[in-house]
């Protein structure tokens, strides 16, 4: 079968090929969610095939594995799955679960080729296990985001497997060539207080935020928001958790949505129904906490409604690329950020300084902490600096804190679009403010 890869998807293909003549073992490919990850590494599996060697393309969850099927399938390529709903076969390119072949790795034809999608994930054990049994085989990761949410680096000198780094175009190159639709992003004017806010895992706690965020006047702000600026554009709205995301839906409803919660206890059928109604017309939101945060694919979402604030810019990068595909008569993605990511992370098409090296502070802009960690953030513009709870005034701008918590309220005010450059202004004030502090500091220690 004939198939024809776009012009910076040939050209990143020679460059990973360029990196294994060099002996690089496993470079990792960087392209932003829409840009054609799978169809690269399809491409590469097929041309491991062709040359008589075997590839293992190891995927996480159900939705990435049927995605790299249809996609091997579009370019002719007989290929197994390792899953145990199907019966393994022996072709020379598999598709398998991790962890389904974490537990079978005895039984399998070593590969030549092991493909890593969404790569960010490869740190964990039961990656690591995988690519130490099979060490005469190249690895390739690829991912939109290459960063951990320990802020441990991916790079095999930081803590990470990865050897070389090819980065491929970035969202707004994708979008001036039209293979992205350009984000409007709807935010609160000013920042969320996050006083009493508890971390878990180096993320806000989810029971504290369905706590705050699960109340009937905040979702149907939500709601009429939704009505005012995008009626009717299929959505995909993320919630603090499955209780908040089911009553998030079934409050959708009662305003004549047809609105489905999706969560992981659903079974294989129920929820592909759900995500494929999004896209076929009979669903007009989906709600989720978790689930269809990366590896979704329904270029009809025109609309992403944040209800869950995040420290993690990968998954604030994800969840926005949910709604970046186009289709026809899609001219862009309304981002309603009801909980101000926008605010801590930038705006999602600023280019991002991706290393092997990690961040050492997690993926946010504030990193992450051990559970029980309380938070504040200042709520004065341009600052918004978070910080570990305890001082009266913000440390960074020397602003009062407020005196009780404003989320619920702010959250629950108008939105307004973001300016784009004027917030791109505003966090250039505040990192040069940030470093005559930090010189002002070093003088006088």
């Amino acid at each position: 079968m004939s198939f024809t890869l776009r012009p910076y998807q040939s050209r990143d293909v020679e460059r990973l090929r360029g990196s294994y003549r060099s002996e690089r073992r496993a470079p990792l490919y960087v392209l932003p969610t829409g840009g054609g990850k799978t169809a690269v590494f399809s491409y590469i599996a097929m041309g491991a095939r062709e040359r008589g060697r075997r590839a293992m393309i190891l995927v996480h969850r159900q939705e990435l594995l049927t995605q790299a099927s249809s996609s091997l399938a579009r370019l002719g390529v007989d290929h197994g799955i390792i899953s145990p709903r199907y019966t393994q076969t022996r072709q020379a390119v598999q598709i398998a679960s991790v962890q389904t072949l974490v537990g079978r790795l005895g039984n399998q034809t070593p590969p030549d080729l092991i493909i890593v999608d969404e790569a960010h994930h490869a740190t964990a054990k039961s990656y690591r296990e995988i690519i130490a049994a099979y060490p005469k085989a190249k690895v390739l990761g690829v991912t939109a985001t290459p960063i951990r949410s320990d802020g441990d680096g991916l790079g095999k000198d930081f803590g990470g497997i990865f050897d070389d780094l090819i980065l491929g175009p970035s969202i707004t190159e994708l979008i001036n060539a039209g293979h992205l639709v350009r984000p409007i992003v709807h935010a609160p004017d000013v920042g969320a207080d996050l006083s009493g806010m508890s971390m878990s895992m180096g993320d806000y706690s989810k029971r504290d935020q369905a706590f705050r965020m699960n109340r009937p006047t905040i979702t149907g702000c939500a709601i009429d928001h939704y009505i005012r600026l995008c009626p009717g554009v299929p959505a995909i709205v993320f919630c603090s958790g499955v209780e908040h995301a089911e009553n998030v839906a079934a409050q959708f409803r009662e305003r004549g949505f047809r609105a489905v919660s999706v969560d992981g206890g659903m079974n294989d059928l129920e929820r592909r129904r759900a995500i494929e109604g999004l896209g076929n017309g009979s669903v007009d939101l989906l709600t989720s906490a978790d689930l269809i945060g990366e590896g979704v694919d329904v270029p009809a979402c025109g609309a992403v409604i944040q209800l869950r604030r995040t420290m993690s810019k990968a998954l604030w990068l994800q969840q926005i690329g949910r709604a970046l595909r186009p289709s026809p008569g899609k001219e862009c993605a309304y981002v309603l950020d009801h909980v101000d990511n926008v605010g801590l992370h930038g705006y999602p098409t600023w280019d991002q300084e991706w290393t092997l090296e990690g961040s050492g502070a997690g993926d946010g802009n504030g990193g992450g902490g051990p559970g029980g960690v309380k938070l504040s953030q200042c709520a004065s513009e341009p600052c918004r600096a978070i910080f570990e709870r305890g001082p009266e005034i913000c440390p960074e701008c020397d602003e009062p804190l407020p005196s009780k918590t404003r989320g619920a309220r702010q959250v629950e005010g108008e939105l307004a679009p973001v300016d784009e450059q004027k917030l791109r202004e505003k966090r250039e004030q505040a990192r040069a403010r940030a470093r005559v502090r930090k010189q002002r500091a070093d003088a006088s220690a």
